[in-house]
């Protein structure tokens, strides 16, 4: 495994802007309003939930259809201009940052739903629909899109950093639920990949190859998701805990034993103070569970039964019940708000946030010691973690005109996924690679596997025109 240290301490900044006049002009004439060039329009498009300060795009086209995508990409493709999709701007790794000058392609209007096959347990959107629009739209068929981030972001999005969150344990991340593709690629011809069939062996697996690739490899234009019942019975569920080792044994005993438990959310108890004050919650400040239980009202009953045992023997106490949507709302919200908790307690910072995911075996010895670190060290930090699939992130809270900040930020950072790697993890859990773990995924995957990982981008983006310096810089 290669260990060396990488350097994140770098801002990266967008190269000299090469995009000439005469694209500019083809752009305008072809999309009229749906083109903008106004600074404050460049200035939304230039950042996102990173701590990376970058140039904004050189312009901003608002796609509302397939074809205005593979028109613009054409167009781009012409003068091989940068192409950087963007849907809500959510991304915590610098996704959609065009860090090498560029178009910004915003698909966020590109927002209905197409299909609903209740009968198949299916949907077909367009990459702009946002995963609590899709919800709203299903739910009179008795039908949940299970896969939850926390921020309310675009499904096209999701796709493309491969996201998960609270929701994973049970029902899988974008991976597990991703039937089929329209994708756009980088000579702007459209094409589809997978179909409504639940399974098929009909050569190579696009649709895996497009999840997760960050757009660097083709702008998705429409998905077809699985959809879930709605559980006959939910029930959450918070539980203290005296220590966050007491926590984290718990989890790690609920899943070994196979609890089909459908959430498992940890937060530390300075986090849970954070949180009691932005959502003005009177939550215990010790280690705390969230959790939530899916199925018949008997397989609830006998869900919580088990759980509350494996927590009594790890001195949990203080069991207390969401049993309203209201109330379960409210709690999951709070959850949700623990990034925006840290941001507001230390007004004016920057969040690194970190992504490790490691076995379930070996949480303790992940999260315990990155804990142990930070309190160490001094810095201001939250965690949280969808410890059910054992997934978890430290937010490092730091003053972005403070340089050392950043470095001790990043040192602890670098320690925690190199402790992840060697326990055999991975550097990022759900939140992609972006621009913050291009050297994190050389160490975790070697060398070979990053060089064929360009090879395949060389063959499908020979001009390197879809959002270039991501995942690897070159």
């Amino acid at each position: 495994m290669n260990t060396a240290t990488p350097d994140h301490h770098l801002v990266p900044q967008a190269t000299a802007r090469t995009v000439p006049q005469a694209l500019f002009d083809e752009l305008r004439a072809r999309f009229g309003t749906q083109f903008s060039v106004a600074p404050a329009v460049l200035e939304q498009h230039g950042r996102d939930e990173s701590a990376f300060t970058v140039a904004p795009p050189d312009a901003v086209v608002f796609a509302e259809s397939t074809l205005d995508v593979a028109d613009a990409v054409k167009l781009a493709a012409l003068y091989r201009t940068p192409v950087i999709p963007f849907g809500v701007g959510s991304s915590l790794e610098g996704h959609v940052l065009a860090v090498q000058g560029g178009i910004s392609l915003d698909v966020s209007r590109m927002s209905r739903v197409l299909q609903i096959h209740a009968e198949d347990l299916t949907v077909t959107v367009q990459p702009g629909v946002t995963r609590k629009q899709l919800n709203e739209a299903v739910k009179s068929e008795g039908l949940f899109f299970p896969i939850d981030p926390g921020a309310d972001a675009s499904l096209g999005g999701m796709c493309a950093t491969r996201a998960s969150g609270t929701n994973a344990v049970r029902y899988g991340t974008m991976r597990e639920n991703v039937l089929a593709l329209e994708v756009v690629t980088a000579s702007g011809e459209v094409i589809r990949t997978g179909s409504r069939a639940k399974k098929s062996s009909a050569g190579y697996d696009l649709t895996r190859l497009m999840v997760g690739s960050e757009g660097t490899l083709g702008v998705i234009t429409e998905i077809t998701l699985k959809l879930y019942p709605l559980p006959e019975a939910v029930m959450a569920a918070s539980c203290s805990f005296a220590s966050l080792s007491d926590a984290v044994n718990t989890t790690m005993q609920i899943i070994q034993m196979g609890v089909p438990i459908a959430r498992c959310e940890l937060l530390d108890g300075n986090t849970v103070g954070m949180v009691n004050r932005h959502s003005k919650l009177t939550l215990p400040e010790t280690p705390l569970l969230l959790m939530e239980f899916h199925g018949s009202p008997d397989g609830v009953k006998e869900q919580v039964q088990t759980v509350q045992a494996i927590a009594a023997e790890h001195s949990g106490n203080q069991f207390e019940w969401a049993l309203t949507p209201e109330e379960r709302t409210r709690l999951w919200t709070a959850r949700h708000n623990a990034y925006f908790a840290g941001q507001q307690s230390k007004p004016g910072c920057r969040v690194i946030s970190t992504d490790t995911c490691v076995p379930i075996s070996r949480l303790a010895d992940a999260l315990l010691d990155c804990v142990d670190e930070a309190n160490a060290a001094g810095i201001p930090y939250f965690l949280v973690g969808h410890v059910g699939d054992g997934n978890f992130h430290m937010g490092y809270l730091i003053n972005p005109d403070q340089p050392q900040e950043r470095v001790m930020a990043e040192e602890l950072n670098t320690k925690l996924v190199q402790r992840a790697l060697a326990l055999g993890g991975t550097c990022s859990g759900e939140h992609g690679v972006g621009l913050h773990k291009m050297d994190f995924l050389l160490s975790e995957a070697g060398a070979g596997a990053v060089d064929m990982m360009r090879a395949i981008k060389r063959a499908l983006d020979p001009h390197s025109i879809l959002n270039p310096g991501k995942i690897f810089s070159r």
